[in-house]
């Protein structure tokens, strides 16, 4: 299993004073990169050529016993008692931005140009970065990780401060988790620590022959079963998040509302138009991908489940009709892709998997091998069967993409067929798309198969 790097971010709650001194840390670690990005490229040559580039950098700027005039004396009157490791992380920083200039640079004399008339690129000294703190060095924690002791500088001299910290998540609580150096963020009077960890997870058991399907849909967010090989459903779950999801909706159909009275006196619809009304529904779509995914991921893990299974929809655009515009609107605002990219990144780390199937069919076919199913006009997640038995379309659904993947993983109908094996001759029975009834139709053969015991 590959190792990941996962980062959380710790908020700080700093004083006014120690926001203070935290803010000139970061202008005079940001004053050195621009400082040293100067010297870089003018060595560049020697710089590339050496075993060591930081400490190549070091010998230019910084006075030793053994190197007792540096080229470039400026750096000590300037940078004075500046911690070692804050200068060669900053020094790291500004190798990467002369050398990707350099690189973006050769390029464009080679030609290799998106328009004939493009600009060289520009070397620019002024970036905005953020001191990287490290580890017994340059931060400290305290009190279980409830203080961060911070090495900042107060206009004179470089002191020890200890700021508490507000907020943080579990990841530092993980023992196979290996965390690195923070790194220190601040946006206006906002402070917190860009924490990243090593994440090691451990390889949960993938021959298992079950799985957790997921159908994502929009008024249910999503639903999930636990499928075997043999057919055998034996957990679901149905996700509605029907308080946020009317939340979203109500200030989606008041932007419509405005909209339609703005566009109806012919004006149009200036820049920033309801900025804050999409703002707040973004929000609310940014926490329901987050429950859900966190809801998918630990359905699984309770029911000892080491793969999960979803349709593969990247790139598919939903419509909603041309009537039905609240449907429209949740169309638009379906956060089927963000979902997915929570969920694999949340059960990777954990050490299970995440795999795809091809969306065809799924809802479309009962799961018990009936045939075409007819919705519900009145409620649309209600599907008959042509054995006029009624049912959940997702839950029929879930169950069809947990079969489609079981069937391709272990090889039961050969090749990419997606059809089950029903009949021999397709005139006289039409072959069915893969449902749940396939794995039973396969169940079955193999107990007849089997060799009976006298």
């Amino acid at each position: 299993m590959p190792k990941n790097i996962r980062t959380d971010k710790w908020k700080l709650s700093p004083t006014q004073l120690q926001l203070t001194y935290l803010q000139e840390t970061v202008e005079i670690y940001r004053a050195l990169v621009r400082a040293l990005i100067g010297v870089i490229y003018v060595h560049w040559k020697k710089i590339q050529l050496s075993t060591s580039a930081c400490g190549t950098v070091e010998k230019l700027i910084h006075r030793t016993n053994k190197n007792p005039n540096p080229k470039y004396s400026y750096f000590e009157e300037k940078f004075y008692k500046l911690p070692s490791y804050l200068r060669r992380a900053a020094i790291e920083v500004a190798i990467g931005q002369v050398s990707s200039f350099i690189t973006r640079y050769d390029k464009w004399q080679c030609g290799i140009r998106k328009r004939r008339d493009e600009q060289p690129p520009k070397l620019t000294a002024k970036v905005n970065v953020y001191p990287t703190l490290y580890l017994g060095q340059c931060i400290q924690y305290l009190d279980n990780y409830q203080i961060a002791n911070i090495k900042i500088f107060n206009g004179s001299d470089w002191v020890w401060t200890q700021v508490k910290i507000e907020g943080k998540r579990k990841r530092h609580l993980v023992e196979s988790n290996k965390q690195l150096s923070p790194n220190l963020i601040l946006k206006g009077k906002k402070v917190h620590l860009s924490v990243p960890f090593r994440i090691n997870p451990i390889n949960l058991d993938n021959k298992k022959q079950v799985v957790a399907s997921v159908d994502l849909g929009i008024n249910t967010a999503a639903t999930c079963s636990v499928v075997s090989l043999i057919g055998t459903v034996t957990a679901r779950l149905f996700l509605k998040l029907a308080a946020d999801i009317d939340q979203r909706d109500r200030r989606l159909k008041l932007i419509s509302k405005k909209a339609s009275l703005t566009m109806g006196q012919g004006g149009k619809l200036q820049k920033g138009f309801c900025q804050s009304l999409y703002r707040k529904a973004r929000n609310i779509n940014q926490q329901i991908a987050q429950r859900v995914s966190t809801q998918i991921v630990k359905f699984a893990l309770e029911n000892n489940v080491s793969t999960i299974v979803l349709e593969h929809l990247q790139g598919f655009r939903p419509r909603g009709g041309k009537k039905a515009s609240t449907l429209r609107q949740r169309f638009h605002s379906w956060l089927h892709r963000r979902i997915v990219e929570l969920v694999k990144e949340k059960f990777l780390e954990i050490g299970g998997r995440v795999e795809f199937v091809n969306p065809a069919n799924t809802s479309k076919y009962a799961f018990d091998g009936s045939g075409l199913v007819k919705r519900d006009k009145s409620n649309y997640s209600l599907a008959k069967f042509p054995n006029c038995k009624l049912y959940n379309s997702d839950l029929s659904a879930s169950y069809n993409i947990a079969a489609k993947f079981l069937t391709s993983k272990f090889k039961l109908l050969g090749g990419n067929s997606q059809e089950a094996h029903v009949g021999r001759s397709s005139r006289s029975v039409p072959r069915m798309p893969v449902t749940l009834s396939s794995l039973w139709h396969f169940a079955q053969v193999a107990d007849s198969e089997a060799p009976t015991t006298a």
